[in-house]
């Protein structure tokens, strides 16, 4: 081993040599004798050796994209967007890493799972965790107080000062919008308010210090039961165990607007202030939702907390139906697909004098989705289409190449979606077979005929009927027969 390194380090030292003579123009004998000298140490090390081996494999917690993936996440994303944009959102986009000390403090304990970098120029620096904090950033810095943004086609967020629950509701009324029309199953929206946890924190006897611990504990009742949650409360966390009894009796709870009228009257949690405020801003929350239809989608639902620290208020979560398999069953939710808030501090964090935009927004996990979305089309075994092609320019005979070539540029300028094979006499056959591979709808066949006669035929490769269509109206009838919008299978 130690004979390797040292002859390594003289390939290296020669390497470097024969690079500082050829930077000070030596003569080319010179070169020549070096580069020999580095030849034969190369040699001796022997063919491939000394060359780091190594595992060809993405990072932990990213994966590569095959173009029917991609196909699949680009229909996902059109809808997300197209709804975004109905509603009147501008996009904004921001980098991919922040100034470390903008993301510190604002997650609770999921800032463990921030990545950070290596020193880069004196800052120190971390990958997002979300997009909310970068928005909040970019608000304050351009001095932003009123703009309704979505970013990267999963983010949607209102900023400005409105009248109450109004923006909320539209952002709830956009979540259902998108989970409907993606159409990946039942969903429930389960809505809650910061301002009513804390209250109820609070009446039950949570010290200050562990609201926000213990909001942590509270949010992960979708995935575990009661009673771990209890024991993370009273074990790790040291809450009293009367105490996390009486935040079982509330957190267990679920309903509609009648549960807030309920609450409402409740002996204890109608005296907190801060709870008051967040059950009537969830009573007239509900009347807007009636107004846009959704109310049947949503769920008030007490063990909601979304552990983020940065909420100041309302906030909801999306999750998946699962249909139950005997009668009497309650329906279960099977992961979380949307979730958001209001977040009302987050831009005043950033801010030099502390103003404060008030702001709400939603976020869609489109990689649950495209996972879901995935799983769908392979149970179905459904074909997805990774081009968008309309027209396959083929020849019926030979040496026809430099007429498919004029026809296909006299295509692509008219702003046709086109193609040919990439051989000078294709074979008809193989060219109808590809067309049917990659799903494209029309064949444009050229012939000594058609040429004479001044026409293209044309050949829906699902049907098999051909018609001859006169070479000028060509693009037209390409555009009539594929107007219909494309779709992924």
């Amino acid at each position: 081993m130690a004979e390797r390194a040292a002859l390594e380090e003289l390939v290296r030292l020669q390497g470097e040599r024969v690079r500082a003579l050829k930077q000070q123009k030596a003569s080319a004998e010179q070169i020549e004798e070096e580069v020999a000298k580095l030849l034969k140490l190369k040699a001796q090390l022997g063919p491939d050796e000394g060359k780091q081996k190594f595992v060809l494999k993405t990072p932990k917690g990213t994966r590569d994209y095959s173009p029917r993936q991609m196909a699949v996440r680009e229909k996902v994303f059109d809808v997300i967007v197209s709804c975004f944009k109905r509603h009147g959102a501008e996009v904004i986009d921001t980098p991919v890493f922040e100034l470390k000390e903008t993301l510190t403090g604002k997650y609770g304990e999921d800032s463990k799972l921030i990545y950070d970098l290596k020193d880069q120029g004196g800052e120190l620096l971390s990958l997002r965790y979300d997009l909310t904090v970068p928005f909040a950033r970019y608000l304050a810095m351009n001095k932003l107080t009123n703009i309704k943004r979505y970013h990267i086609a999963k983010d949607f967020d209102i900023a400005g000062q409105f009248d109450p629950m109004i923006p909320d509701a539209e952002c709830l009324k956009i979540m259902c919008e998108i989970l409907s029309s993606l159409q990946i199953g039942d969903f429930l929206v389960k809505v809650n308010d910061r301002r009513i946890l804390d209250g109820m924190f609070a009446i039950c006897g949570v010290p200050d210090s562990k609201f926000r611990t213990i909001c942590s504990s509270v949010d992960k009742l979708d995935k575990v039961s009661w009673e771990e949650v209890k024991n993370e409360m009273v074990g790790e966390k040291g809450l009293a165990p009367e105490v996390a009894d009486r935040i079982g009796d509330y957190v267990q709870q679920h309903g509609g607007v009648s549960l807030v009228e309920q609450l409402l009257q409740d002996p204890e949690l109608s005296q907190n202030k801060q709870a008051l405020e967040g059950l009537g801003d969830l009573k007239l929350l509900f009347e807007y939702l009636t107004l846009f239809g959704i109310a049947d989608k949503i769920s008030f639902d007490l063990s909601l907390a979304r552990g983020l620290d940065y909420y100041t208020g309302v906030i909801y979560e999306a999750v998946l139906l699962q249909t139950p398999v005997r009668a009497g069953e309650e329906t279960l939710g099977v992961g979380s697909v949307a979730a958001g808030g209001r977040y009302d501090g987050l831009v005043g964090m950033f801010d030099p004098k502390g103003r404060k935009v008030p702001c709400v927004g939603l976020s869609i996990g489109v990689e649950r989705i495209f996972s879901i979305v995935e799983q769908r089309l392979e149970a179905l075994e459904e074909k997805v289409r990774t081009t968008e092609t309309q027209v396959l320019v083929a020849s019926a005979q030979k040496k026809l190449l430099e007429e498919r070539l004029k026809l296909v540029s006299e295509l692509w300028d008219a702003g046709i979606k086109a193609e040919l094979l990439y051989r000078k006499n294709p074979k008809l056959l193989n060219q109808l077979q590809y067309c049917e591979e990659a799903g494209i709808p029309l064949v444009a066949i050229i012939g000594e005929q058609e040429l004479k006669d001044g026409v293209i035929k044309l050949r829906s490769v699902a049907s098999r009927e051909e018609v001859d269509v006169r070479r000028e109206d060509l693009v037209e009838e390409i555009k009539r027969r594929t107007s219909r919008p494309l779709c992924m299978c």
